[in-house]
């Protein structure tokens, strides 16, 4: 699987699916789960960079892992919705780069 594109991970999910998953969770099922699985990444994310410390129980845990939980959940809902994940992040680029090409870089802020 080198070099896999979003289009190509849509496709492997739907083909997952559809030989071990028997079929897609409702929606609203994949949206509880996808909210579930960005709280275990969030997790992981505070232990690690936040102030809060590792209890044994979160050892084993793999931030990798937990990412790549989320990208499979969020691609559930594109495939069973019909979002081209490829397609819509070419023009949420476009959106944010028209919207947003100089506002960072006046923020004092930053």
């Amino acid at each position: 699987m080198d070099n896999l594109t979003v289009k190509d991970a849509q496709k492997a999910v739907d083909e997952w699916i559809k030989t071990y998953g028997v079929r897609y969770f409702n929606e609203l099922t994949n949206m509880a789960i996808l909210t579930e699985e960005v709280g275990e990444l969030a997790h992981i994310i505070v232990r690690t960079y936040g102030e809060q410390s590792f209890k044994e129980s979160d050892k084993n845990r793999d931030i990798s892992d937990e990412m790549a939980d989320v990208l499979w959940v969020l691609i559930c809902l594109a495939n069973q919705t019909g979002v081209d994940l490829t397609d819509a992040f070419e023009r949420n680029l476009r959106k944010k780069t028209a919207r947003d090409s100089e506002r960072h870089k006046n923020n004092s802020k930053l």
